[in-house]
């Protein structure tokens, strides 16, 4: 089963509308990446995607890309030098953590959701939405296989 099977149309819903909520109070940008498998460190391959969907080109650097490679049972949340350059060290294991309690029972769309969620409170707060803002980066999953 492709990658993109994996996830229904019903799934796919829901992580664009929580994408969508995430941003609608930020200029921070979130993207979802999803492959079936990582061959390689997958900080170097989420380093890499982030790079090829062109996401360090954000006017403030804030753009947050989630990358999920399912029959590798990775994932890994690479956030640009702008907002990792503000959050705590701990920022991102701390969502990370918290996706993963839902990723080992299986529930991958409810970990996305959440991490999703946690990722836009805290780009509302660092980086928040003024009326000259646009959409930078398209919001659509990217799926590879």
């Amino acid at each position: 089963m492709a990658a993109e099977d994996k996830l229904s149309e019903k799934e796919r819903r829901l992580i664009l509308e929580a994408i969508a909520s995430a941003e609608k109070n930020t200029s921070g940008e979130i993207r979802l990446f999803v492959e079936d498998v990582c061959g390689e460190n997958v900080l170097d391959r989420a380093a890499y995607i982030f790079d090829k969907l062109g996401m360090k080109k954000t006017k403030d650097r804030n753009g947050v890309l989630f990358y999920l490679a399912f029959e590798s049972r990775q994932f890994a949340i690479l956030g640009d030098a702008g907002i990792h350059a503000i959050v705590h060290d701990d920022f991102w294991h701390e969502i990370k953590a918290k996706m993963t309690n839902y990723f080992t029972e299986g529930d991958f769309v409810k970990g996305l959701l959440i991490g999703i969620e946690m990722t836009g409170k805290a780009l509302q707060d660092h980086f928040p939405y003024h009326k000259e803002d646009k959409n930078e980066l398209s919001d659509d999953i990217v799926f590879k296989v």
